[in-house]
């Protein structure tokens, strides 16, 4: 489920976020502390503004929250907006979680907000995100140089990708059918 990110929810959010590994190929350290509660506060802050809006990934079976995604580079009068700043406990990697989360959030973009671009971007160098977002039809755009500052003060490379409204429907079928075979090779 994709659930509002609210105040109450930082401290689970936070237990399930401290482990240090899922953020190697991230610019956040949200393993630490202060810098998670300093970014999911100002994504509070960022949804009242409208620049953002933040939601928590709870995991149906068991009600746990494990990990996080969000709108984010929100122009409306563009008609674009960006996906990001996803991460999943290591538990749930392999599975179709993030697919699903994927097919949800492009769903809402494309079939009710009627945007005519959703972006995603990753570290260059993250190559098993940039194998998942184009595995779901995002189309490679290029990368920008040092796009961000990352916590330790170095920089980023950012691989850009996107998917236009009119390559939703393919890219719909394509994490249709991913979620179908993740959910066959897990039942075998």
């Amino acid at each position: 489920e994709l659930i509002p990110l609210e105040k109450e929810h930082f401290e689970e959010l936070y237990a399930a976020a401290a482990d240090k590994d899922l953020w190697t190929l991230i610019p956040t350290d949200g393993s630490d502390k202060t810098i998670f509660y300093q970014n999911y506060e100002f994504a509070l802050s960022e949804r009242e503004n409208g620049n953002q809006y933040p939601f928590v990934i709870r995991h149906k079976e068991t009600q746990k929250l494990i990990g996080s995604t969000r709108f984010f580079e929100i122009y409306p009068s563009d008609k674009k907006l960006e996906i990001g700043w996803t991460w999943i406990t290591k538990e749930f990697w392999g599975t179709s979680i993030n697919l699903e989360c994927k097919l949800l959030l492009l769903t809402y973009c494309f079939e009710v907000l009627k945007t005519n671009r959703v972006q995603l971007k990753t570290k260059d160098n993250n190559f098993r995100s940039r194998k998942a977002i184009e595995k779901i039809g995002g189309v490679f755009e290029g990368v920008l140089r040092k796009d961000k500052i990352q916590n330790d003060g170095t920089t980023r490379n950012a691989a850009y990708y996107s998917i236009l409204d009119d390559e939703w429907n393919t890219a719909k079928q394509k994490i249709e059918t991913l979620i179908r075979e993740k959910e066959v090779s897990l039942k075998s």
